[in-house]
């Protein structure tokens, strides 16, 4: 077993991969020199992140807590002059989010949504037993290995179901500093209302994830806050996006004189057992909504026996491991020029 200790000098910074907490701290690409394993490193100025420091407190507190192949863990986490330092295994393809900013503008092909879906739910059937609503799903915060495996990471955001030994049918606090995980929100969840909302409505947001992957943005992007609430709260509901979704006119082209879909959204065509696990996880009624553990009894999962490969369906992104590949004569030094190796707009896990 691989012992990480907490000393910074242990760790060899090689470059920064992005920032979180708005610039005052940086996740880092780094080898662990004991073992050569590459390792993140996220360094986090605790001085100057004093109104968010409780929600890492949170986050360190949480992950020790829970132990399943599809949410992050972290090797260790230790203070190291002004910095809390913690220590996590590498993804080496990044976020969902990543892969759709650099590879799949217009969507992730529906297989490797299938799969990374799979594993998505996994961990929230997970969490959901163990007592906690997540409250944060998005592609940014579902991080992708080498071998092709999806993780489930922000637990900064969560909150428990359990309180005093009893569990609670019922929540009615709101996740602090959310701003940015307003447009996956349910919106039970962002009503505030007496009614309350439960771990149904982290499904809502696995719904929005999915239209996420397929579509390449989330619903509801650059929609004003209030509108976007407005329309949620009515019941409206984003759909996937192809053949099927986009009006046309008579002469098959997009409806609309200045319509910007391209050709390969219109003209594509998903499943109708994926259409069919959106709208059921974007079901306006939470008790409506099936639970983790009932949709992955969905037929969807079985097409994942005769898929190819996570690895192979997301061609031609490369995991960050077979970049320096490409980009260094010595792999083992690391001693590279890793401006070329496009690492530095990952957003896994930042915010």
């Amino acid at each position: 077993m691989v012992q990480y200790n907490a000393n910074l000098s242990e760790y060899k910074i090689i470059t920064i991969l992005g920032q979180c907490f708005d610039g005052r701290a940086a996740v880092h690409l780094a080898k662990h020199l004991p073992t050569g394993q590459m390792v993140a490193v996220k360094k986090i100025n605790m001085d100057k992140i004093k109104c968010d420091a409780s929600l890492v407190e949170v986050e360190i507190v949480l992950t020790k807590q829970l132990q399943h192949q599809n949410i992050i863990t972290y090797h260790i986490s230790f203070i190291s002059g002004q910095d809390l330092c913690i220590v996590s295994p590498l993804f080496s393809y990044g976020s969902c989010r990543d892969l759709i900013n650099q590879h799949f503008n217009e969507g992730l092909p529906e297989q490797a949504i299938i799969t990374i879906l799979r594993d998505l739910l996994d961990a929230l059937n997970y969490l959901h037993r163990k007592g906690f609503i997540h409250r944060a799903i998005r592609a940014s915060h579902i991080l992708v290995s080498s071998s092709g495996k999806a993780c489930l990471a922000g637990l900064r955001y969560s909150c428990p179901l359990i309180n005093n030994g009893r569990w609670q049918k019922t929540i009615h606090s709101f996740p602090s500093n959310t701003e940015k995980n307003l447009n996956w929100l349910s919106p039970e969840l962002l009503e505030q209302n007496l009614v309350g909302y439960n771990e149904k409505s982290d499904l809502y947001s696995v719904g929005m994830v999915i239209c996420e992957l397929a579509n390449g943005c989330e619903p509801f992007a650059g929609m004003p806050k209030t509108l976007m609430l407005t329309e949620k709260v009515r019941g409206c509901t984003p759909q996937l996006l192809d053949c099927s979704t986009v009006p046309r006119d008579e002469n098959g082209d997009c409806s609309g004189g200045d319509c910007d879909i391209s050709p390969k959204i219109v003209n594509r065509r998903f499943s109708d057992d994926l259409h069919e696990m959106a709208a059921l996880c974007l079901n306006r009624d939470p008790f409506e909504r099936p639970s983790a553990s009932q949709l992955l009894s969905h037929p969807i999962f079985k097409t994942i026996k005769k898929s190819l490969p996570l690895r192979d369906l997301l061609k031609p992104a490369l995991p960050l491991s077979d970049k320096v590949a490409f980009n260094s004569d010595d792999v083992e030094d690391l001693d590279t020029d890793f401006s070329q190796l496009e690492i530095y707009s990952c957003e896994w896990d930042f915010e």
